[in-house]
């Protein structure tokens, strides 16, 4: 007798269901896609050479960035260490002083159980929290004398102001330790993008390298070229004002009123009182050219970028502050156009980068590691990375 059972259909089983020849053969497919999609990048995967460049670029910006984070933890630091050194000395010197304090307290103690001037244990004042409780308790003041009560007093406040600069001097400690802490985590990261950078480079052939510099010289030829051209800009705005000024002298006739005259004088004195100082500071950064960057520097031999703008106004016996954004607060703003030699050119949002201006659209500045202090147009990196132009004297 011929069974009734159905005829099982093709296929496989999957998780334990059933399936259709044609559903399997699909799964096949899929599986195999996805192995080609996660096998190695073929080489037209590799990044391009633009991609390498802007990506390097990108990692000194933020080394840059972290090295001013280093300086002002290093700076921080310096500041946290003196002070605690300075609160150590003055603890020391007021314990000296309340030990002192502490025998002449004892020795009139003894005198007074000597004499019977008081009970037996007189002497106990001194394990006593405040000996001027314990003296008002035992109404041992009234039998002192004033130099004995003055000895009194003197011991309670140096007491109390010696164990008032204790804490200050361990929360200093604390501060400290905590800005030591910063001060390594910022190293670590400058470090770090540093590392990442000449890796990226030590992958690059010698063609690719050859190929890396061109793109770097035109980069160069452009910013040289909008150099220029503010540099007419500023000739013409200039040849406009001595016109304006011309103009208006003819009209005075010389006998301009005393306000005016007195508005003219002192804003003539300003500019070149400026410009004496800003010669001076930049004769000392041409000095500088050829000195190689290196990251938390600040001469002689080497500098960053802020470290030369700071030492070289310094040389023009100005003081500014030791990193960029301390620096883009440390003066007047004024615009692109209106900077004058002896400016600080500051760059990008996170105001990473600074260089002293020259004039002709020129600064010189210390670009990043691996280069040297070197003359460079303003627009080395695009007219959009111009962040602000400070007038720091």
């Amino acid at each position: 007798m011929a069974s009734h059972r159905k005829s099982r259909p093709s296929g496989t089983r999957v998780a334990g269901i059933r399936t259709p020849a044609l559903a399997t053969a699909a799964l096949t497919s899929v599986a195999l896609l996805s192995q080609t999609a996660n096998a190695a990048p073929s080489a037209d995967d590799k990044p391009s050479l633009e991609e390498v460049e802007k990506k390097v670029d990108d990692l000194y910006r933020q080394a840059e960035s972290a090295t001013d984070k280093y300086n002002a933890a290093q700076e921080k630091t310096a500041k946290q260490r003196k002070r605690v050194d300075t609160l150590l000395d003055d603890v020391a010197q007021r314990t000296q002083s309340l030990n002192e304090a502490r025998e002449e307290l004892g020795s009139f103690a003894a005198a007074q159980y000597r004499t019977g001037a008081s009970a037996p244990d007189t002497a106990t004042f001194l394990l006593a929290d405040s000996p001027q409780d314990y003296f008002d308790q035992t109404q041992l003041m009234g039998r002192l004398t004033n130099r004995q009560k003055g000895a009194v007093d003197d011991y309670v406040t140096e007491q109390s102001e010696t164990m008032k600069k204790r804490q200050e001097a361990t929360e200093s400690l604390q501060t400290l330790t905590k800005s030591q802490g910063e001060l390594k985590t910022a190293k670590a990261t400058v470090q770090t993008k540093l590392a990442d950078a000449r890796a990226l480079l030590s992958q690059l052939t010698a063609e690719e390298k050859a190929r890396l510099a061109a793109i770097e010289r035109k980069k160069q030829q452009e910013a040289a070229a909008k150099a220029a051209e503010l540099a007419r800009q500023q000739a013409a705005e200039q040849k406009a004002r001595e016109e304006a000024a011309a103009a208006q002298q003819e009209t005075d006739s010389g006998s301009s009123s005393s306000s005016s005259s007195t508005t003219t004088d002192s804003s003539t004195a300003t500019d070149a009182s400026y410009a004496t100082k800003a010669e001076k500071a930049l004769a000392f950064a041409r000095a500088q050219i050829g000195k190689p960057y290196v990251w938390g520097a600040t001469g002689p031999e080497s500098y960053d970028c802020s470290g030369l703008t700071q030492a070289a106004w310094k040389a023009a016996g100005v003081d500014i502050p030791r990193v960029t954004y301390d620096q883009v607060k440390a003066g007047t703003t004024v615009s692109v156009s209106a900077a004058q030699p002896g400016d600080l050119v500051f760059f990008y949002d996170d105001i990473s980068h600074v260089g002293l201006y020259i004039g002709n659209g020129m600064m010189i500045h210390a670009p990043k590691p691996g280069a040297y202090v070197r003359e460079e147009s303003i627009f080395y990196d695009g007219e959009s990375s111009i962040h602000s132009v400070v007038r720091p004297a």
